[in-house]
């Protein structure tokens, strides 16, 4: 059966509006990677001490994550457009600051602002685009171009970092934020209505630290599980101690009825199936991504500017990933067996990656380009079921829990795959070089291939050239391994999208009244009676209450 129509089409300006709410999706992606070239020239300015570099890194991921599920709540109900705005009005001001920065505390705080701006413009967008494109073909082809730039974003990041590095100074990566910004900020109030939730109730303030304490200790402990390659006592204390304040968190949310998460996300059957499906896809994608960026440079030798662009090929094949994914769904194929045809597609990808050799760069971009198209055809089509599939006025919280689950993956692949490589490396270093190197060197070599080049610089001729070749033998043997490892967890992503969302239809969930996207909208009143009138339906949003009515679940369009 063919997907069919399930309101009013989007016109001209609502496309207009999509193109611009592209703009903060582009900018917060590219500022996962943006920092990649801009390390030495920091450290020569700023001289930052080790952890202050660490933390000049991480905290952006931390700000992110620890408060997405807190914005995404307080857009539903104080207003999606507001927050937005907000939101990019922070990151602007923080792009301006972090560019002239005079210090390392300095440039610390203006990247926890560019997270906190950054946890604001991510689920406002995504929720956006569930308000403005109310047809469901529309809507599955918006977020499968949504799922595509983002993506895409991360490894323009890199490229645009290095271009910038190499013509300007080291602040000029972070000044690249403000003209989109100011450009959302004007064109936004005149292209994109307002919508939240009618009658939000009070906001649950507790909730807020406790779901950052759940949050936050998890992502840590699984970066510094990557960042050590190997488990240890702190990171796995840290990750025991927000899955417990998690659970608390959860209790809570299931007892109250203002709560951040409401249980009404879940009672679509492919709600939570879809959270998990996605994080597991971002699980694989950051967890080739820890390999293959140091593939290109420390394997092959490519500088980093060269590197990154090279890396940019597997994304045009991403970009055609999403859109053809939701024309199948479209065209009557059965959303699970595609999303598990994008599993299967990643797993080959992985398969590809499997068989390089320290000399194989074209069947590393292959391997990346197949496994990317896979991940992004998953995830477009994971995120609009999650987003399609929610009452609207809960849209903001239910891209927050997306993205949060998002940011739970891909710590996790790096930690779990980076962990596994390392594992291999260091086995294989040891048994080739244990007898011929000082202790000391041993360890610097077994650390990171980055630190193996170091050492073997050092070395004079032949010994040198010996242990770099092991080093870079010994790396792409873990990166093998670690891709067979990811190979076997992408399918049984594909088991678990057959057995959870085959069943899953729009008839598993009660009617929901859709908002009206449109900025000349009537009143909620009027708004809710011609969608009850004409028997607009949400994609499958869930009917609430004992008595089995439907929640009206309308936001208020506004201007």
């Amino acid at each position: 059966m063919t997907s069919t129509s399930t309101g009013p089409r989007a016109g001209r300006r609502e496309w207009t509006a999509f193109v611009v709410l592209m703009l903060p999706l582009l900018l917060v992606s590219m500022d996962v990677s943006v920092l990649y070239f801009a390390v030495p020239a920091i450290s020569r300015e700023l001289h930052p001490s080790s952890t202050q570099q660490l933390w000049i890194f991480d905290i952006y991921a931390f700000a992110l994550a620890g408060l997405l599920i807190t914005m995404g709540a307080l857009g539903d109900r104080f207003g999606r457009r507001k927050l937005l705005l907000f939101g990019a009005a922070a990151f602007g001001a923080a792009s301006v600051a972090a560019a002239y920065a005079q210090s390392a505390e300095m440039l610390i705080a203006a990247r926890a602002v560019l997270g906190i701006g950054g946890a604001t413009l991510m689920p406002s967008t995504m929720a956006l685009v569930r308000n403005l494109f109310l047809d469901e073909r529309q809507r599955a082809k918006a977020i499968a171009i949504w799922s595509s730039a983002m993506a895409g974003g991360i490894a323009l990041g890199s490229v645009l970092s290095g271009v910038m590095i190499e013509h300007f100074w080291w602040g000029s990566v972070f000044l690249i934020n403000v003209p989109a910004m100011v450009l959302l900020l004007a064109l936004v109030p005149l292209l994109v209505p307002e919508f939240k939730d009618p009658a939000p109730g009070p906001f649950d303030l507790p909730s807020v630290p406790l779901s950052m304490a759940a949050v936050l200790p998890v992502i840590y402990g699984l970066k510094k599980i990557a960042a050590d390659n190997g488990v240890g006592l702190v990171p796995v204390l840290s990750i025991v101690a927000g899955l417990a304040i998690g659970a608390v968190f959860v209790r809570r949310q299931r007892a109250r009825r203002d709560a951040m998460i409401s249980p009404e996300l879940f009672h679509h059957r492919g709600f939570g199936p879809s959270i998990a499906l996605n994080a597991l896809a971002t699980f694989a994608m950051m967890g080739s991504a820890y390999f293959t960026t140091q593939y290109l440079q420390s394997v092959l030798g490519k500088g980093p500017l060269e590197a990154a662009l090279w890396s940019l090929a597997p994304s045009v094949c991403v970009g055609i990933a999403g859109p053809v994914a939701a024309a199948a769904v479209q065209r009557g194929a059965n959303r699970a067996y595609v999303i598990g045809a994008g599993f299967v597609t990643a797993a080959i990808g992985y398969g590809i990656l499997a068989l390089a050799g320290t000399d194989a760069l074209w069947t590393v971009l292959i391997g990346a380009a197949v496994l990317a198209s896979g991940i992004v055809a998953v995830m477009s089509l994971v995120t609009d079921m999650a987003i399609g599939t929610v009452p609207p006025k809960r849209a903001g919280s239910a891209a927050a829990l997306l993205e949060t689950g998002q940011e739970f993956g891909g710590a996790m692949g790096m930690a779990v795959l980076g962990s596994v490589g390392t594992a291999v490396y260091r086995g294989d270093v040891k048994d080739a070089l244990g007898a011929g190197l000082p202790a000391d060197a041993l360890d610097q070599v077994r650390e990171t291939l980055g630190a193996a080049a170091a050492v073997a610089g050092s070395l004079k001729g032949r010994t040198g050239e010996h242990l770099l070749d092991t080093a870079r033998e010994a790396f792409t043997h873990g990166m093998r391994i670690a891709c067979g490892a990811g190979a076997v967890v992408l399918v049984a992503g594909a088991i678990l999208a057959l057995v959870t969302l085959r069943r899953v239809g729009a008839e598993d969930a009660g009617p929901a009244v859709e908002e009206a996207a449109s900025p000349d909208a009537p009143s909620p009143d009027a708004a809710s009676t011609d969608a009850l009138s004409t028997g607009t339906l949400s994609t499958g949003a869930a009917s609430v209450g004992a008595a089995g009515t439907a929640d009206g679940g309308e936001a208020v369009p506004s201007r």
